[in-house]
């Protein structure tokens, strides 16, 4: 009998002790997780900044899960970072970062390239955004490019960007929206609004809102495929939806066309349907 009972507990303590981590870090990534983590699910839609309210909660969660999870570890810097807890966010970035965690390295970089409670680093901010940027983090690019682009620096190289970027345009709408734009103005290489569109209409199918707003401008003026007025107000509006302030222009654009102008070409009014 007792043999029995040890066999029962055996069997269902792992999966309950799994159970309870994994609803850990389902709270966590509900409270802290960055929408531009490649790390996060994809059926995570993450926060922009962790809310006052949700602080110490997300800080309990995601320490619980960061034991055995990178993105988790990620998370409670994040948590931490919000309760302008300085020291202990760079203690869990640098634990994230060093267990691959690409939106740790940027952050760490961030936090080196800005001297935002260390002592600043340009090299070592560089070494960070390369790293994050072989991994496939949009925001690695972005960063290494606009640090390329610093007083003192060596230039920034749209080409190598480009190529960083094709990586992580594999799976990532960020990414996909960000070599779009390099598609379409030329930036690091040659011009191709066909090859562009086809990344904003990834994007977009993500719900990417700069993406949307792409596609709604390049169906309208027929850049890179078919001119269609019906589709491109339908990406407007599900752009502005989401926030999209150009998007929300341009549909304001498409209600009132008409612009009525003085002697000295200055907008009087427009004219609305």
């Amino acid at each position: 009998m007792r043999k029995a009972l040890c066999a029962f507990f055996l069997t269902f303590a792992a999966p309950l002790a799994a159970h309870a981590q994994s609803a850990d870090l389902v709270l966590c990534d509900r409270l802290a997780a960055d929408p531009s983590d490649p790390d996060k699910p994809a059926d995570v839609k993450g926060v922009a900044e962790v809310a006052s309210a949700d602080i110490a909660t997300a800080i309990k969660f995601c320490k619980t899960a960061a034991g055995g999870s990178r993105r988790a570890m990620y998370e409670l810097g994040r948590a931490y970072a919000a309760n302008r807890q300085a020291g202990e966010a760079m203690a869990a970035w640098r634990k994230a970062a060093d267990k691959g965690s690409s939106a740790a390295m940027v952050e760490l970089g961030v936090l080196y390239g800005t001297g935002a409670g260390v002592a600043r680093d340009e090299a070592q901010a560089r070494k960070l955004f390369e790293k994050a940027a072989q991994a496939g983090n949009p925001r690695g690019v972005s960063n290494l490019a606009a640090l390329g682009g610093s007083p003192g620096a060596a230039p920034a190289d749209p080409a190598r960007a480009r190529e960083l970027l094709g990586k992580a345009a594999e799976t990532n709408a960020e990414a996909q929206y960000q070599l779009g734009l390099m598609l379409a103005s030329g930036d690091g290489g040659q011009k191709d609004d066909v090859a562009a569109r086809a990344l904003f209409e990834k994007a977009a199918a993500q719900n990417h809102p700069g993406a949307l707003e792409r596609m709604g401008a390049f169906a309208q003026e027929g850049r890179g495929g078919p001119k269609d007025a019906t589709a491109a107000k339908a990406y407007y509006e599900r752009a502005a939806a989401l926030g999209d302030e150009d998007a929300k222009k341009a549909l304001e654009r498409i209600r009132c066309p008409y612009a009525i102008k003085n002697k000295q070409g200055q907008l009087v009014t427009t004219l609305c349907f």
